[in-house]
Order: C-alpha cells, then structure tokens, then sequence
C-alpha cells in the first residue's frame, strides 16, 4: 500500500505526515489491519527496538473532585463507587510505589484528583517524591497533580520530580463541549509550564468519548507541536455513574488503528498504551506492543487493570523485553533536550536510549471532558465496539486500601 509505504518512510526520517494521511490510517479496513500494524511497527523499532517501559500509577488522592469532566470517574457528582480518601501520607505512597518498582516499573506517577495544587499540596507531594527517591535512587517520578501555578513545575523539579503529566484528551475545537470548568488553553499552558522548568513534558489524549476521526487527528498533531517527550493514549473506561457511561465506540481493530497513527505522527516520542487498554483491546494486547513502547503495569487510578503477572508474561510471549533501569528511553537525540517531544526534523537516526517520559492519567483519572455525545452534538464514531461492561471494574486494592497492590 502506497499510503503505508510513505507513512514508514516519513517516520524513520521524523517528518511529519499530511493531515490527509493520518485520517487515511484511521480509514484503513480491517482487511488491511495486519498491514498497517507492520508498518507502524517499523517506525516503532526504529526509534525504541523491542523494548517496552513499565510504568506504574498511585493515586495520591482519590475523589471528590471539583471539576466536571464527564469521563471521569472523580468528577464533580460523578455517582460512580470509586474509592475516595484525602492525601497519603509520604511514607504511604512510597510503599505503594515500590510495590510497581518491584514488578519491573521504572517510573512512578503520582496523581491527584483536583483542579491543581495549593502551595501545600506542593510541599506535600515534593515530600513523597524525594521519600521514594531516597528508597529508589534511579527511579523516575512523573508528577500529576492538575493545572499548575506560575513557580509551583520549578518547586516540584527542585523536589526531584523529573516529569509532570497533563493531557490535552481531545481536539480544541471539541473541549468545551466535554468539559466546563477549565479550557483546553489551561492544559495547553500547564504543559508549556513544565517544559520551562525543565521537567520532560507527558501529554496525550482520551479516545472512544464520541469523536470524529478529524478530532483524533487534530489533537495528535496539537500534541506534536506542543512536543512533549511522552504521549500516553488513553480508551475511554465507561463507567457507571458518569455522563460518559453510554459511550462504547471502540473495537479492538480501531484501537490498534488510533495506536498506528499516533505513531506515525510522533515517531520518537514514548507512546504509552495508558487506561482502557483491557476493556478495548482484550486479546489484541499483543498486537498493540508493536505501535507502543510503553504501558502502566498493574491498575490505574480508580480501575483495575489485569494481574501485573500477566502484563510480564504478555511482553515476554510477543517477543519484547522490560526496560531496564540502566536503559535511557528516548533516542539519542531526544535525550540530549530534555523537554524536547514528538516530532522534529532532521535525519533519522539509529534507535538510542534516553530518559523522560509520563503516564497518562488514565481514562479513569484526572483530566478533562463533559457530556454525552448525542447531548453535546458529536457524531458517534464510525465503529461501535460492544458494551463490556463486565471488564470496568472499580479499584479496591493497592494505594487507600489495607488490600495488597497489583503490581
């Protein structure tokens, strides 16, 4: 296919696609599935090889957020039967965090619910990174704590912090219609905060809440220009008790076609297969491996995700390797910037090793959206994936529980 072709060809040199080509991916038949998860996978080994790094999320904070994003399973008057409890203590979340770097994590994200930190809450949450550096030294730690105030990226990588998450979630051109209490220009400049202050910027999107093709496109290539090191590609989790409830437009096949033209257009940059993952793609998983270079190990924020035993065995069957500590993530020359993201120009190189990179906050964490989408006027996919409700399954283990951690 002349169109894969190009895209494989485009990516090893790190240019940029046409807008027309990335919509054409997502346009793919499932005839030519196999086809456009080869080539993806091209770009893929390229810049990462057959390596895959494991992250792992603890949930500072849980609940009783303030904001009104309809995805999300913490928002304001969200019904669904989360569990929810104040801060951790440092100490707490630092056992919560070696409990992931015991199962082969190299990156802890820390997340809390909320519109953004206090100045306490920075100093509380700059406590428990330096508690986990000093029990992990070569740990990375990727901060997700909302929109950030002028000063508070700097007191956090002072702290030790060598990352900080917020995700865009969707195009600009739809956020207001999935989220009302802050913009998309809020998130944007958040991220642009981070990167001031030298912490590697982790920003990416939610799928699956009722968006056309072009929105996916749009927000990918936002991403690109806003150049994170990391983008982590969320599936919306349906849960009950949210407006987004409803919303099951995914297959396995259109996931894995999402994954292949996030890839195609940040071709160095660290995709991470984030949230959903299980309820989306099921036995596909796999397949998945070759677009990304980096998933969570174990659960997410407010959802269970599969036995982290099995995320292992999973890597292992389909021919890829854990990331060590002693590996860099990113390739030699996005190494060198730290802060540099998802694109570039320039020649291509040989596949190299950097640091930096973040979760995303999941599909069932913190982040932006709102509405229905017959309610907020956006046309349904062009694939509706059945309803599973039976693989949303709220967390009660791990970080706020007595109930040992999946990891």
């Amino acid at each position: 296919m002349d169109l894969l072709k190009t895209l494989v060809d485009k990516g090893l040199r790190r240019e940029l696609p046409t807008r027309d080509e990335a919509l054409a991916v997502l346009a793919t038949s499932d005839d030519d599935l196999l086809d456009v998860v080869a080539a993806a996978g091209r770009v893929r080994r390229q810049w990462f090889g057959r390596r895959v790094k494991l992250n792992y999320l603890v949930n500072l904070k849980s609940g009783l957020c303030p904001e009104d994003c309809s995805y999300c399973s913490q928002r304001l008057g969200s019904q669904a039967g989360i569990l929810k409890y104040t801060w951790l203590g440092a100490d707490e979340a630092s056992q919560a965090a070696a409990a992931g770097l015991a199962g082969g994590a190299k990156r802890v994200c820390l997340v809390a619910s909320g519109r953004g930190p206090t100045d306490r809450d920075v100093d509380r949450v700059s406590k428990t990174i330096q508690a986990i550096k000093s029990a992990h030294e070569d740990v990375e730690v990727c901060a997700c704590l909302g929109l950030l105030s002028e000063g508070q990226a700097e007191r956090l990588r002072a702290a030790g912090a060598d990352a900080y998450n917020h995700n865009l979630n969707t195009s600009e051109a739809t956020y207001g219609e999935i989220t009302t209490t802050h913009t998309y220009e809020d998130r944007v400049e958040t991220v642009q905060r981070a990167q001031g202050a030298g912490l590697s910027a982790c920003s990416g999107l939610i799928a699956g809440m009722g968006e056309r093709d072009e929105d996916l496109v749009d927000v990918v290539f936002s991403l690109r220009e806003l150049d994170p090191d990391s983008v982590p590609v969320n599936f919306l989790i349906p849960f009950e008790g949210t407006p987004l409830a409803r919303e099951w437009n995914l297959t396995p096949q259109r996931a894995l076609r999402i994954l292949a033209m996030v890839r195609f257009v940040c071709p160095d940059v660290e995709v991470r297969l984030a949230g959903g993952r299980e309820v989306h793609l099921r036995t596909l998983q796999p397949l998945a491996l070759h677009l990304v270079n980096s998933i969570f190990l174990g659960d997410y924020l407010t959802s269970e995700g599969q036995a982290g035993q099995a995320d292992l065995e999973m890597i292992a069957d389909a021919g890829f390797e854990v990331e060590g500590a002693g590996t860099t993530t990113l390739p030699a020359h996005r190494a060198d910037v730290l802060g540099g993201g998802c694109g570039g120009h320039g020649p291509a190189e040989d596949a190299g090793t950097a640091t930096h990179a973040c979760g995303g906050a999941g599909a069932d964490g913190c982040g932006p959206c709102g509405g229905a989408a017959e309610e907020r006027g956006v046309p349904a996919a062009r694939e509706t994936g059945e309803a599973r409700t039976d693989l949303v399954t709220v967390r009660r283990r791990g970080a706020g529980t007595d109930v040992a951690p999946n990891a």
